[in-house]
């Protein structure tokens, strides 16, 4: 099996994956990033969920059913199902 040779390629046949494999690959390349720009991003997310969670926590937001999240985002996309 010949690997895909460009950007485009690889992006190609990784969105024809379902989407659990899609998760996993996702999953895989950031895992795969061992940079110091990598780990200050882990940092700054681990920050944000803190701050999410104090939010949430305090009733200052309220959290949204991801049933609700994602009927939303299909009517901004215009998308159906």
């Amino acid at each position: 099996m010949s690997l895909p040779a460009s950007y485009e390629e690889v992006l190609r046949t990784a969105q024809s994956l379902p989407e659990t494999e899609r998760v996993r690959l996702v999953q895989e390349l950031l895992n795969s990033l061992n940079s110091p720009a990598a780990e200050s991003l882990d940092d700054l997310w681990l920050a944000e969920i803190d701050l999410r969670s104090d939010e949430i926590d305090s009733g200052m937001v309220q959290t949204i059913p991801w049933a609700e999240v994602r009927r939303r985002a299909r009517e901004r996309a215009k998308l159906n199902g």
